[in-house]
């Protein structure tokens, strides 16, 4: 039996707390077994195994980011909203890393389906109301808008702008500019089916 005050929440809550400080990849149910001074096998009362509890942890980072998202989006609409969007998500990269991380871990579909991941994606697809966008345009601008926070936001954490002027901010402020623009200027689909040509 696990240590008294043991619990399935305390477990995901400490997991949480150790990807920060080591990475999400270093999370273990026996490196957990260690923070709580307790003996493996009392932790498997609680979690599966070290996929159940990573699982677990992504769950509590995908809520604990969609609630601050929503807080940060009430009573805004267009730029301001995707500009808010943004800041949540790099904000929340840095202060958790490893929850940022537990966040991109892939789920499967009946898991996934009944996580915070449908409530982010109805939180972008809310700031596109306001860019008029809807069908599979909303779609196209929903992947688009999670490429680029995405994309900025694991170069920054992995380092790749420290070497380089001007300084990221300006970037990520220019880039959030451009967003906006394409949102506001959405290119028509094209009807122009490109032909390649094989050199002989």
């Amino acid at each position: 039996m696990a240590r008294a005050g043991v619990t399935p929440e305390r477990l995901v809550q400490a997991g949480a707390e150790l990807a920060d400080e080591v990475g999400f990849d270093g999370v273990t149910v026996s490196a957990l077994a260690r923070r709580f001074d307790v003996k493996v096998p009392s932790l498997y009362s609680h979690v599966r195994n070290s996929r159940d509890l990573k699982t677990r942890i992504t769950l509590y980072a995908l809520a604990e980011l969609a609630d601050r998202s929503a807080a940060a989006l009430a009573g805004r609409a267009g730029r301001d909203a995707l500009i808010a969007l943004g800041t949540v998500y790099r904000d929340y990269a840095r202060e958790h890393p490893g929850r940022y991380a537990a966040a991109r871990l892939r789920l499967d579909p009946q898991t996934a389906a009944t996580s915070a991941g449908p409530r982010h994606s109805q939180l972008m697809r809310a700031i596109l109301l306001g860019y008029r966008l809807e069908g599979a345009d909303q779609v196209h601008a929903v992947r688009l808008i999670g490429s680029t926070f995405h994309g900025f936001i694991s170069l920054e954490l992995a380092g790749g702008f420290e070497h380089s002027e001007p300084d990221p901010q300006e970037s990520w402020e220019r880039i959030m500019d451009a967003l906006d623009a394409l949102l506001r200027n959405w290119p028509a689909p094209s009807t122009h089916t490109p032909t390649f040509e094989v050199a002989s």
